[in-house]
């Protein structure tokens, strides 16, 4: 994993649609190494659309998208581009018979030549990959054989073997259980922290993204309501009016942790 404090991608401007349907309107968001990005908001908000449109999946009607100078991301091959970012998407074809390690190589991809040859860093990139998503002691085990939450961390670490500064992440904690959904936080935040990787993620739980989150993107019917700080966009108003629920907010422990809950019906304190 690279460690490059000056990593950055970028998107401005950004009009993204789905069959002349417009479902992002003027979108911008800045990844920067060694920092955390969640894009948050309502199903259907366009997060994930626009963590696409950066991992070069989804063509913008306009607006750009930029690397680290202001050089296009578009402008790259499709080789260039995926030795400097990389994307976990929600699901992934599981192949039948083919072990852990191979699938972590298949991160590997724009560094070897047309015959699988000439990538003398890949089995230390892979290796390192493993270690770090907890899948080292599973190497030899077929993928197919393995739990939902372990094959989530074998995903991961075919991200990481890919040796990319930017990884984008669709929703990574949904369908795990609650160790698995810490681990894959922890791991992200230690990407970022010690390995300067710019990670840019697309959240549903507000309080993950309140704890793992330097900065979020919040989006609302495919604009951004609010960007910033989890403390600025964060608040009972933006959250209430975007997702059309009360919710609250507060801040109770000493690190400034915040903690968002949904008002339901049955949760409403009665008027007398």
């Amino acid at each position: 994993m690279r460690s490059e404090a000056n990593i950055r991608l970028s998107g401005s401007g950004l009009s993204l649609s789905y069959f002349h349907q417009q479902v992002v309107r003027d979108g911008t968001i800045v990844l920067r190494g060694g920092e955390v990005t969640a894009l948050i908001g309502p199903n259907g908000s366009g997060k994930s659309t626009m963590l696409r449109a950066l991992a070069r999946l989804h063509r913008p009607d306009s607006g750009q998208i930029t690397l680290d100078d202001g050089q296009s991301a578009l402008d790259l091959s499709a080789i260039q581009f995926a030795r400097r970012v990389t994307l976990l998407a929600q699901s992934r074809p599981t192949p039948a018979g083919v072990t852990v390690r191979d699938v972590v190589g298949y991160g590997r991809h724009p560094y070897r030549g047309r015959f699988r040859g000439n990538d003398p860093d890949g089995p230390a990139a892979v290796a390192k990959a493993m270690e770090v998503t907890g899948v080292a002691t599973m190497a030899d085990r077929p993928v197919n054989e393995l739990s939902g939450g372990e094959l989530q961390r074998v995903w991961l670490a075919t991200c990481l073997a890919q040796d990319t500064g930017v990884l984008l992440l669709d929703e990574p904690t949904t369908f795990l259980d609650l160790r698995y959904q810490v681990e894959i936080l922890d791991l992200m935040r230690d990407l970022a922290d010690h390995h300067g990787v710019a990670v840019g993620v697309v959240l549903h739980d507000l309080n993950q993204a309140a704890a793992v989150a330097d900065h979020l993107v919040l989006l609302q019917k495919g604009s951004v309501r609010a960007s910033g700080k989890p403390a600025d966009v964060l608040t009972p108003q933006h959250l209430s009016e975007t997702y059309g629920i009360q919710i609250d907010v507060q801040c109770e422990s000493p690190d400034g942790q915040l903690t968002c809950r949904a008002i339901g019906r049955h949760n409403l304190t009665p008027t007398r």
